[in-house]
């Protein structure tokens, strides 16, 4: 039975009725302020979200897509922002980028230049269904990229440490492969990809490698250069020729903000989209979106300046420490331990002796969003300085009491299935 429909409104209302409807629907939303979600949100702290947040007000009706006619202001910060970028990733001289919405967007893209790029390269026409081949733990977005371009899916298994295997992926590439993708690190168990093989792997192909870092890609150059030892994953490999990455998650800036990087500009041209045959001329654009809000791009590039790479050296510093202490507390818990160890901040650790899943479900009647894994099955959670503090000490507490309650129930039953 669907929900009665709400009548469009016959009169207007004031700002402060409607701010105090706002504030009551939202009344009912999880504590995600106190860490009680494990995705959804990320901080570094007060000063930078309202960094964020106030340059995103002074451009609020700006339109990125009238940067290049309109809003020259916000096409010198969105370049600020990319050149940033494509130095922070070691690009080669040549190198372009596009700021997008987010992560399946910077996806998209640049599974459409690939897929150009080897039509290009053989030959092809439209006619011949190309593959991409991808990891098992490859994130959805790339499913939907391959539904609105028929590409197929070619999924490779993982190692015992969790990251793809750089030999199955080599023997699933074939004459019709467009890309290859590696993840750092991907979203189910933490872990960067093995980059530098997969650049091997490509390099002896002739086939695109895209690195997908929407989760990793702002912040874990700085875990390298405070001496915490974190794969590479970057253009500083021959064979990789694009990278994804989220300004909105590790950058900490406001939503919708990402980033997608080319290794040549030719193809950031690949990627662009464009149309002529309307009354209104010529329009192109090297996104998906059309219209972008301006706040994002200011967002972006107000975060970036202010935090610089001191900023965000210690950002990396302390979110390091915190998912050193949630993985110590985890491990102290008898019948945890962790399925992988965490290469930036994705935690997921299970049992071999208990249902994970029941201790989910009285994780979520104490108010915590478990997040869950389906293989291994595992709980997870991608920490943000939002689930520092109290938040850890109250998350570990509940979780050893919920642990020791399953231990004690032989059923150890659960309803939960793992859903994103």
């Amino acid at each position: 039975m669907t929900s009665p429909r709400s009548p469009f409104p016959a009169t207007g209302r004031s700002w402060t009725d409607l701010q105090s409807e706002i504030r009551s629907r939202s009344g009912q939303d999880l504590a995600w302020r106190d860490g009680r979600t494990p995705l959804f949100v990320f901080r570094n702290d007060q000063a930078t979200y309202e960094v964020g947040r106030d340059a995103y007000f002074e451009c609020f009706s700006e339109n990125a897509l009238g940067r290049k006619r309109a809003f020259f202001g916000i096409a010198s910060m969105e370049q600020d922002v990319l050149d940033f970028g494509l130095d922070l990733f070691n690009a080669p001289e040549g190198g372009a980028g596009a700021f997008t919405s987010g992560g399946s967007e910077s996806i998209f893209i640049a599974m459409k230049a690939a897929r150009d790029a080897h039509r290009a390269r053989v030959g092809q026409g439209a006619g011949t269904r190309l593959n991409i081949v991808v990891p098992i733990t490859v994130h959805p977005a790339f499913d939907k990229a391959a539904d609105a371009m028929d590409l197929e899916m070619r999924r490779a298994p993982l190692r015992e440490d969790y990251r793809v295997d750089p030999i199955a992926m080599a023997e699933l590439i074939d004459g019709n492969t467009a890309a290859i993708v590696g993840s750092a690190p991907c979203f189910p168990h933490g872990v960067i990809d093995p980059i530098e093989e997969l650049s091997e792997v490509a390099v002896a192909y002739g086939t695109w490698l895209h690195v997908d870092a929407c989760v990793g890609g702002w912040i874990a150059p700085f875990f390298t250069r405070n001496g915490r030892p974190t794969p590479d994953f970057d253009f500083r490999f021959p064979g990789v020729r694009s990278i994804s990455a989220d300004l909105h998650k590790f950058g900490f800036c406001p939503k919708p903000a990402s980033t997608v990087f080319y290794r040549d500009e030719a193809d950031l041209e690949r990627a662009t989209f464009k149309a002529d045959a309307w009354p209104s001329g010529s329009f192109s654009t090297a996104t998906l979106a059309g219209t972008r809000p301006g706040g994002a791009v200011a967002g972006a590039w107000a975060v970036l300046n202010y935090l610089g790479e001191e900023g965000y050296r210690d950002a990396a510093a302390r979110l390091a420490a915190m998912v050193d202490r949630y993985c110590e507390g985890i491990e102290a818990i008898e019948g945890l331990r962790l399925w992988s160890r965490p290469d930036v901040s994705i935690i997921n650790f299970g049992s071999d002796t208990l249902n994970i899943l029941a201790v989910a479900e009285r994780m979520m009647a104490r108010g915590w969003l478990p997040g869950l894994t389906r293989t291994p099955r595992g709980m997870h959670a991608m920490l943000s300085m939002l689930h520092d503090g109290q938040a850890r000490e109250d998350y570990l507490s509940d979780l050893r009491a919920c642990v020791e309650d399953v231990r004690s129930d032989p059923m150890q039953s659960s309803k939960l299935e793992a859903v994103y």
